[in-house]
């Protein structure tokens, strides 16, 4: 439904530093398809292009290079009316002189279409947020979760092939924006239209997208399911981005045809898939999910277990977050540390606690290998 073909977007960099480059590049050759009916997200930090992104495929804004097609036309120089795409704000941009239903049917006056339809059309989009009755209220009578809704009422109304959402959850409260991501994705579901969302929420993109493309300097670091990125990250910033993850590079110190054995620190080796890893590879990245850790007092067996000291116990709700020490020096410290995560059921039954000497297992499938030398 979307396609963008090696798009690049320059702008003069406003103030360069010496030996700097003195064009910003906010979009740096993506190319991407997305599919009819598809929830994507495009995710990242501030800054790393993923607006700029959703501008090129309203047509607010043009390529430095590359082009823009949708449902296989191409829309590079089209105007955002002539593009059949719609756009809600993360301001929302509301009229505040015209009533909800005015504000609804703005759209489709444009599209000079005849009063009775416009009105229909209107109550029709109204019952499809959950807002109806609601009309002839203005937008400044309306809570913050009802003007988000009015505005995706009025994008829909216009039945655009694809819409793009600019981070329309964020002025919401935390309570209030988990509904509206679970009545965002079933809404999309229902309809059948393309979404393309930004947020740089991570727990949202997780939440709703069918597929994350995940930004990092005007690039797609990587593009795939949810799964994809949480469970098989390609790259240090991937891994670091998507959720909580310990961070370990190490040496190979052994080979058979069974198991690659790594070294974290000075004492403890794991053991991984030698699928996972190249036969020249010397160095690896490895990312071990806390939430993967096994950890009890006696001693585990297996492959992959080690002591170790719990330094830090954070309360999280349904769990506690532990920081784990290895290999401890002459003075005490601890130069290695792992987080971890276990169920917290309450302060009388929780049985690992800080200054707890524990016994740590990790099973050989649940360590990704995420950069390679």
């Amino acid at each position: 439904m979307v396609e963008l073909r090696d798009v690049s977007k320059r702008f003069p960099h406003p103030s360069p530093k010496p030996g700097q480059d003195p064009v910003f590049r906010a979009l740096d050759h993506v190319s991407l398809e997305i599919q009819a009916g598809e929830f994507l997200t495009l995710l990242g930090p501030s800054g790393c292009g993923k607006t700029t992104a959703l501008r090129m495929i309203s047509g607010l804004d043009t390529p430095t290079e590359g082009r823009v097609l949708i449902d296989g036309t191409d829309v590079t120089e089209l105007p955002p009316y002539r593009r059949n795409v719609n756009q809600v704000f993360q301001s929302y941009a509301l009229f505040p002189h015209l009533n909800v239903g005015q504000n609804i049917e703005f759209g489709l006056m444009m599209q000079k279409v005849e009063a009775p339809e416009r009105k229909r059309r209107m109550l029709e989009a109204l019952e499809l947020v959950s807002l109806q009755g609601l009309e002839a209220r203005k937008p400044d009578q309306l809570s913050g979760g009802q003007r988000q809704r009015v505005a995706l009422a009025r994008a829909l109304v216009c039945r655009p092939k694809v819409l793009l959402l600019d981070e329309p959850l964020s002025a919401l409260d935390a309570k209030l924006r988990q509904n509206m991501q679970l009545e965002l994705k079933n809404l999309q579901t229902k309809l059948g239209i393309t979404f393309v969302f930004v947020t740089h929420d991570q727990e949202e993109a997780l939440v709703m997208s069918d597929r994350i493309a995940l930004m990092n300097k005007g690039r797609i670091e990587q593009l795939g399911t949810v799964d994809d990125l949480y469970y098989h990250p390609r790259t240090h910033f991937v891994a670091d981005f998507i959720g909580e993850t310990n961070l370990f590079p190490c040496q190979i110190t052994g080979r058979t045809a069974n198991h690659i054995t790594v070294k974290i620190g000075d004492r403890h080796e794991l053991k991984l898939s030698p699928l996972s890893v190249h036969p020249d590879s010397r160095e690896v990245l490895l990312s071990i999910r806390p939430e993967k850790i096994q950890l009890q007092h006696q001693p585990l067996k297996g492959e992959n277990c080690f002591p170790a000291m719990v330094l830090e116990e954070i309360f999280k709700g349904p769990a506690d977050e532990l920081v784990l020490g290895l290999e401890p020096s002459a003075q005490g410290i601890f130069p290695v540390r792992l987080h971890s995560l276990v169920p917290n059921f309450g302060t009388d039954k929780q049985v690992i606690h800080r200054g707890d000497r524990v016994f740590a297992k990790i099973h050989p499938e649940d360590i990704v290998v995420v950069e390679e030398k």
